[in-house]
């Protein structure tokens, strides 16, 4: 017994020492950061500026950790993330820099969440021509290039895959996956009403496939979406779309030699020998490697957060609506109705604000919590310009958000439209049952207990409902006619529910311009008669304080993942779909939310 205590004693000491030796260590690292002020890094003349897309999650909102860096002190759990504006703003900057000789990107991308859209690589893709025109070259090696890397980089100088690579170029699809059968299996029951053919979001909850009506706007987006694809990257290549189309229907999976010989790819060589090439381009000694320096470090060490600072009047603030809208707070990921709207209030209150870019990257959500957004956004605009930049989605209720603005913004490949309601209400009647439970009780008339879980709601109860989603969608068509100068029997014909991507939007009246956050930005200064080059930007949400960091850092301290297994993968899209439930927290179950989520991998 003794021996077990001292045991005890002594493994509880160890713990204490080892939370000792991390809590010294963090708080050590943050401390010299927080007060070693901007890290510096020595770029010396004729240096590659390296994308390494290794792990990176290219994101609308700035990582909450990139003024300090704490991310690299721990392994996070997933990619990470590096912001769409530094991406290009360091590409612009290097474009004019003199020690900078060239790009050099390499590396495989993660798409996460919301991160590593089409319509963020658009963005990329055109800061990477504009660095091009400076008449610096670009290069890029990859191993196993897939849709996003090729996407990117199809316009560089020279694109190179490793001998025993593959170019992952199969093609473009999408599988949602259907809970309907383990509903059924387990006792939960389903009751949906919805305004909209094409408003599908609530099929995966009562059917086992696709409706012939989201079979239809499905295969419409994707095919829009791809021709904008393989357009870009066979043009960039110097094919025609047919070629490339031919190369990706023939092989799919394409060998290096075949992707080289049909121009799809430059060359076909190992890494070692690019790198003894750029090597040599910077004569330097081999034991030193070739001069280069990491576009994050670029950033950090090059470009100020914010140019100028947070009291400078003046300022654009650029606020990102990026996850899916819900009511309240929301979670780390989610736009919440309460948070953000309060963001905008103190924006349209600040009078040293001067004009409001709103990034918009939202498949949508709930249709009281994008209201309450609207509504801000509406009183902002009365007080300062307000401009839309639309990201990979901007649907449902993320489109909700985008009809109070001067101006909106979208890449050919953003997913925008969804214009639709629905209802959702569940019910465990079954499951409880079969589990032994029951419930019993009284009421003071038929429609008390509306809101119960514990029984399917009756006819007269699914017409309330029913009655909530048409008012709401109506509501919908008009902010919309309203913002767009069209009628609401116009908007209704395009509505439906149905999905359109950025180029069809723009033909269909539903947005202004095709550009991007950049463009958004220089727009809404010139409307607050700000000269180009004395723009100042603030971003909202800013970086965390060092006590929300250090919150976030220790309740999630994992290895960092950076390619995931089938199993994985699996387990990743069965947990997507329980997030999604619990993103259905609208107080009165009305929702704005785009059916599904595209990935560009």
């Amino acid at each position: 017994m003794k021996s077990f205590f001292a045991s005890l004693l002594g493994t509880v000491a160890g713990i204490a020492i080892c939370c000792g030796l991390i809590l010294s260590l963090a708080f050590g690292g943050l401390m010299l950061m927080a007060f070693s002020g901007q890290e510096t890094v020595d770029v010396e003349p004729g240096s590659w500026l390296v994308l390494d897309l290794t792990g990176v999650n290219i994101t609308d909102t700035p990582p909450p950790e990139d003024e300090l860096g704490v991310g690299r002190l721990f392994g996070g759990d997933g990619p990470e993330a590096v912001s769409l504006r530094n991406f290009t703003r360091a590409l612009r900057a290097a474009a004019t820099d003199r020690r900078i000789a060239g790009v050099f990107i390499t590396g495989e991308f993660y798409p996460d969440g919301y991160g590593t859209g089409l319509a963020a690589l658009d963005e990329a893709r055109s800061a990477l021509a504009a660095f091009k025109q400076s008449g610096k070259p670009v290069r890029a090696f990859f191993e196993q290039p897939g849709l996003a890397e090729l996407y990117l980089a199809a316009g560089a100088t020279e694109l190179t895959v490793d001998p025993f690579g593959l170019v992952v170029l199969p093609g473009m699809s999408v599988e949602p996956m259907f809970y309907a059968g383990a509903f059924e299996r387990f006792g939960v029951g389903v009751q949906v009403t919805r305004s909209g053919k094409y408003k599908s979001a609530v099929e995966p909850f009562i059917r086992k496939d696709l409706s012939p009506e989201n079979r239809e706007q499905l295969q419409s987006l994707v095919d829009g979406l791809w021709s904008a694809v393989t357009a870009g990257i066979a043009d960039d290549r110097g094919l025609t779309t047919t070629q490339l189309q031919m190369l990706v229907d023939q092989h799919g999976l394409i060998q290096p030699e075949d992707a080289r010989a049909a121009g799809l790819v430059s060359r076909v060589a190992y890494r070692d020998e690019i790198f003894a090439e750029l090597l040599d381009s910077t004569g330097r000694e081999a034991t030193e490697g070739f001069a280069q320096v990491d576009l994050r470090d670029y950033v950090r060490s090059e470009l100020a957060p914010n140019p100028g600072n947070a009291f400078t009047p003046g300022r654009i603030a650029v606020v990102y609506a990026e996850g899916a809208i819900v009511d309240g707070e929301g979670y780390e990921g989610e736009v919440g109705g309460a948070s953000f709207s309060r963001e905008l209030r103190l924006l349209r209150q600040d009078d040293d604000i001067a004009a409001i870019v709103l990034r918009v990257n939202s498949p949508g959500g709930s249709a009281s919590a994008s209201e309450q957004i609207l509504r801000e956004l509406k009183l902002a605009r009365e007080a300062k310009p307000v401009v839309v930049s639309m990201g990979t989605y901007a649907a449902s209720g993320g489109y909700w958000i985008c009809t109070q603005a001067d101006k909106v913004y979208a890449e050919p490949t953003t997913i925008t439209g969804s214009i639709g309601v629905f209802g959702m209400q569940l019910n465990v009647q079954k499951l409880a049952n079969d589990l032994g439970f029951t419930w019993d009780g009284v009421k003071t008339g038929e429609l008390a207990g509306v809101f119960s879980l514990a029984r399917p709601k009756t006819e007269a109860e699914l017409a309330i409902f029913q009655k909530m989603v048409d008012h709401t969608y109506a509501e919908f068509l008009q902010r919309v006619a309203s913002a767009r100068g069209l009628t609401v029997s116009q908007v209704n014909e395009i509505a439906q529910g149905r999905v359109w991507s950025g180029l069809e939007a723009r033909n269909l009246s539903l947005v202004d311009d095709i550009g991007g956050l950049h463009d958004a930005i220089e727009d809404a200064a010139k409307r607050a008669g700000i000269s180009s080059g004395e723009i100042v930007v603030q971003e909202f949400p800013g970086p965390l304080s060092m006590a929300e960091v250090l919150q976030a850092l220790f309740t999630d301290l994992h290895p960092q993942q950076v390619r995931a297994g089938p199993f994985s993968l699996v387990f990743r899209e069965i947990s997507a779909g329980t997030r999604l439930l619990r993103q259905f927290n609208d107080p009165r179950g009305v929702y704005a939310r785009l059916p599904l989520e595209i990935s560009s991998r």
